[in-house]
């Protein structure tokens, strides 16, 4: 669209310019010389026309590259230089009143005064963004108390969205703001959901009713975002890519997007994570009742499971399987997929049989 409009703008003024250059040397042709003028209109329409297309679509790929890169320019950078710029040139403007009254040369020092007291007003006010945003608070972004600010924007991924617990967790008021869904995952969620398999289907029929649920949540404001990335084909990938771009956390449950998103030093809340957080600390030493339900993958280990789905490996236990019974616990494991307990059935504790 903006290539075409240019490339109009050319050709019209080429036609205009045609006209011009045929009065202005009164061209003379075999036959009347209107004939004349309307050549010169239709080869400077076409110079026009050629001209413009070049410059449309340079200007075109020009306004592009100048998007991307304002997105990936923190929001503190842009208004630290921007206020550098206008006092740079208020600056020029005091400065250069003098040198307009100098005959030839003066508009000329003027306008480099502008040129050079503009770069420096922005050069000098993004080297002392960080003094500058400690002084307004509005501005001071970055870090508090030390840590990293976590924005009250925040991207969605499909695997959270399927999950659902991330309703509940906006319900708390754990989470607020204004959480993104980008396009193309809505748009996977839409394919999962028109999935041939039954279990596929009904997760993204799940996923689209929890996004009906966040957007009646108070908390929080659900908005759908058509920024795609048509070069990357990967999902994850894309959503990297736009957490890197827009400055912003992804929210997920995905264990490997969550690997992949620190390579690139983009903030994850891991679903996961925080349900982990949350569990109860058991401590060595600690008498809880047990049912073990199966053998473990060692010789003579039971396996059971605490009510938050924590696993408990029971040494000697597989002589207990169908039985609940005090253990004592030895130890416990944090690793990614989450905690693991491990104990031995304490010595003369009640046991007991149920039908579970």
């Amino acid at each position: 669209m903006l290539t075409t409009i240019i490339r109009l703008i050319f050709t019209l003024l080429g036609a205009v310019g045609g006209a011009e250059l045929a009065n202005l040397y009164q061209i003379s042709i075999p036959g009347p010389s209107f004939f004349g003028i309307i050549l010169y209109i239709i080869i400077g329409a076409g110079i026009g026309y050629f001209i413009g297309g070049v410059v449309g679509i340079q200007t075109a790929k020009g306004l592009n590259w100048m998007e991307q890169t304002i997105q990936k320019v923190p929001l503190l950078d842009i208004i630290v230089g921007v206020a550098g710029l206008i006092v740079g040139l208020i600056l020029a403007t005091l400065v250069s009143l003098p040198l307009w009254k100098i005959p030839v040369f003066g508009p000329y020092l003027a306008m480099l005064i502008f040129v050079i007291l503009g770069y420096l007003g922005t050069w000098l006010g993004l080297r002392k963004k960080e003094d500058i945003s400690s002084n307004f608070k509005f501005l001071s972004q970055s870090k508090i108390h030390g840590k990293k600010f976590i924005p009250l924007k925040k991207i969605l991924d499909t695997s959270v969205i399927i999950d659902g617990r991330i309703v509940d967790i906006c319900r708390t008021g754990f989470i607020s703001g204004e959480l993104i869904v980008p396009a193309f995952v809505l748009k996977e969620l839409q394919a999962i959901a028109d999935s041939e398999d039954s279990l596929k289907r009904s997760k993204g029929r799940r996923g689209l009713d929890v996004l009906h649920e966040l957007r009646e949540e108070p908390n929080v404001k659900v908005k759908i975002v058509e920024k795609d990335y048509p070069k990357i084909s990967n999902v994850d990938a894309k959503l990297v890519q736009m957490g890197k771009d827009m400055g912003l956390p992804l929210v997920t449950n995905d264990f490997n997007l969550n690997k992949v998103a620190g390579l690139y030093n983009v903030v994850v809340l891991n679903i996961n994570e925080l349900a982990n957080a949350l569990k109860p600390v058991v401590l060595p030493g600690e008498e809880i009742n047990i049912y073990v339900i199966k053998k473990g993958k060692e010789v003579g280990q039971g396996i059971g499971y605490l009510n938050d789905g924590t696993m408990v490996v029971i040494e000697g236990g597989n002589v207990n399987i169908g039985q609940e019974i005090k253990v004592l616990v030895t130890s416990a494991l944090q690793t990614s997929a989450g905690r693991m307990i491990f104990a031995k059935p304490k010595v003369g504790g009640e046991s007991k049989t149920e039908g579970r």
